[in-house]
């Protein structure tokens, strides 16, 4: 390891107005990336360089808030250095263990009223992270942050796989944005979204043959909102941007009420060479701590669930009998039981139902609506959620009962009310043993590390939309091979996938088509993270479904110790090694229309007795038992639309 280093540029705290340098650098303990910061005319920014090649030109910083403009006529004032070295343990997450080593700065700003601003940096060996620290002004105790002048310019030859912000009371029932969009698909920099509403975190940027980069944020709370990237110039700059004022029917600031002294959350950037440092990254929890202890200790695992397939008339007493018995014929931990519970099997009933499970050896996780008065989603149960009366009541109930988790949908916003919202659920939840998705959603951001009961937010274009678009089927491998080099890379997925129904209805004899193989469906198995998942297999699947696949997924694990990338492109293929104690799963798809031909290096299964499921040349599935080489290549094809997954 390359020693700390910091080099301060300039101290002599000049007016403002004439004042243009470079006043501070700061590089990673490998001292390959380094961030320098500037200050021109009283206006702070920074750059960012890895190996020697220029990710980010001199980009913005700074914040308004309601008591002054602190990204402009400000003084440099000093910094204070140091190391960081955390070590901690997250089941919940791509790795298990994590050791977070940086280089940290904090840089001292004031403006002409002799009101402070620091700007905190860290920088680990492939992670730029940033917040802005407010101290009290005098008697001053409290403001609203009002927007960023923070901002990102890429080289103006960046590409871009950037997911639109969606409007704002518009999609079903007037509940978006839900961070439910495509991508960009390697466009240049500069692309505007319709109606300039921006891309959602996380974003990714290909510089060239320069480097990757993802940018995204963490660490936000009840304490803050937010945020989102700006539409792109073309020049290559994204500024941060706070939610849009009609979100949640126009209920709730745009900005940030924070108390003083008071911080933002951290600004993310993750930079490397290739995919690598993107795909095996922690840096979103490793700024973050743990805001409560968990309540209990709460078990993940593998579920069931009528909806995704049967939809709305399975929920019913005897629709959900037979998806217990498939959750129990499988081994799995948990049966979801989705929307209209309420009005369609009752209370009453549903103590007796969970009896059942509980009888089966399966737990139950039910779905509610988060709504109160900000949407016109219909489903039930309703208003269970939304008051902290109603939702103390409710999970009192829940807790008897022996529910052990619970879906909530529909949120539709960033705002700093509808994150108080959130967090509100998931603490009253662990109060009374609960664990926690939210669906129809935002971003987590640092969650599974900061709330123990947090196990997962859709926050994706998931396996629903596979039921009601045909555009979305067409994408299916398209999407897969982009989630885990973006959505899937900061934060846990609830895609709820691996659908074995060639047609994706009740009848599965004609219908919505599904284009991707058998194999390729439990590749996004290993693919897609998240610690409790839930499967869309269907009672009829333990008979018509090849059976060498229905006992892989009766194995398949949803908690992992370590994960690799192996190779891959946005939009093209994807290849990622995860290991679950021992074991490695190595999972690959296609979504080119020819078959690829790949030779992998898999040092961890080098000299081992490894099972091969792969697609054979009419898309079937087949597997094969193989002793890998010493030297850990393998040569596998993956056919169009297909997959394949590598099991030790």
């Amino acid at each position: 390891m390359k020693h700390f280093f910091l080099s301060l540029i300039i101290l002599i705290a000049f007016p403002a107005s004439m004042l243009y340098a470079q006043i501070a650098t700061l590089s990673s303990p490998d001292g390959e990336l380094t961030l320098q910061l500037y200050l021109e005319e009283g206006q702070p920014g920074y750059s960012v360089v890895y190996a020697g090649k220029t990710i980010l030109e001199k980009s913005p910083l700074g914040v308004i808030t309601n008591e002054g403009d602190f990204s402009k006529d400000l003084a440099f004032k000093g910094y204070e250095s140091s190391a960081v070295d955390k070590s901690y343990t997250q089941e919940k997450i791509k790795r298990s263990a994590v050791r977070y080593q940086a280089n940290k700065m904090v840089c001292s700003f004031e403006d002409g009223r002799q009101r402070g601003l620091n700007i905190v940096f860290q920088v680990s060996n492939n992670d730029v992270a940033f917040r802005y620290e407010l101290p009290q002004w005098g008697e001053r105790r409290a403001c609203v942050v009002e927007k960023e002048a923070t901002g990102f310019k890429f080289p103006e030859f960046t590409t871009t796989f950037l997911s639109p912000m969606m409007g704002a009371m518009g999609a079903f029932a007037r509940t978006s944005p839900s961070y439910e969009s495509g991508y960009t698909n390697d466009e240049p920099v500069g692309k505007p979204t319709y109606g300039n509403l921006g891309y959602v975190f996380p974003g990714l940027f290909r510089i060239g043959n320069d480097g990757w980069a993802l940018i995204s944020e963490t660490g936000v709370t009840s304490q803050y909102c937010a945020s989102h990237l700006s539409d792109g110039t073309k020049e290559g700059l994204y500024t941060v941007e706070y939610p849009d004022m009609r979100q949640n029917n126009g209920f709730g600031s745009s900005g940030a009420q924070i108390p003083l002294p008071g911080a933002t959350p951290w600004r993310t950037i993750t930079v490397g060479n290739s995919l690598k440092p993107i795909v095996e990254t922690t840096i979103p929890f490793d700024l973050v701590e743990p805001l409560y202890n968990a309540s209990q200790e709460y078990q993940y695992g593998r579920g069931t669930w009528s909806w995704i397939v049967w939809q709305d008339q399975s929920m019913n007493w005897d629709d959900q009998v037979k998806y217990i018995d498939l959750a129990a014929e499988m081994g799995y931990e948990y049966i979801l039981i989705d929307a209209l519970w309420d009005s369609n099997i009752g209370y009453e009933k549903m103590e007796e139902l969970i009896g059942y499970a509980r009888s089966k050896g399966v737990d139950v996780f039910l779905w509610y609506n988060s709504n109160g008065g900000f949407n016109d989603a219909p489903q039930g149960p309703r208003n269970r959620m939304s008051t902290s009366i109603a939702r103390k009541k409710e999970m009192k109930w829940l807790k008897k009962v022996g529910v052990k988790g619970l879906k909530v949908d529909f949120f539709g916003g960033d705002k700093q009310e509808t994150m108080r919202f959130y967090e509100d659920i998931l603490s009253d939840a662990n109060d009374h043993g609960l664990m926690i998705i939210f669906h129809g959603c935002t971003l987590p951001r640092g969650w599974e590390r900061m709330y123990p009961n947090f196990v997962g937010s859709e926050a994706v274009l998931a396996s629903e939309m596979l039921i009601f678009s045909q555009d979305v089927r067409e994408k299916e491998a398209f999407y897969a091979t982009l989630h885990p080099f973006i959505r899937n890379s900061v934060g846990s997925m609830e895609f709820g996938g691996v659908f074995m129904n060639k047609f994706l209805n009740r009848g599965n004899n004609r219908g919505q088509q599904r284009l991707t193989t058998d194999v390729f469906q439990i590749a996004t198995g290993i693919l897609f993270q998240n610690p409790v998942q839930m499967f869309a297999l269907t009672p009829n699947n333990l008979a018509d479904a090849p059976a060498s696949l229905i006992s892989f997924m009766k194995e398949i694990p949803t908690t992992w110790d370590e994960t690799v990338y192996i190779d891959g492109y946005p939009g093209k293929f994807s290849v990622i090694a995860r290991r679950h104690g021992e074991q490695w799963y190595i999972a690959g798809v296609n979504a080119l229309e020819q078959p690829l031909e790949l030779e992998l290096n898999l040092p961890m299964v080098a000299g081992q007795e490894v099972s091969i499921y792969s697609d054979n040349s009419n898309r079937e599935a087949l597997v094969t038992s193989n002793k890998v080489n010493k030297n850990g290549k393998v040569t596998v094809t993956l056919q169009p639309k297909g997959g394949f997954v590598i099991k030790q």
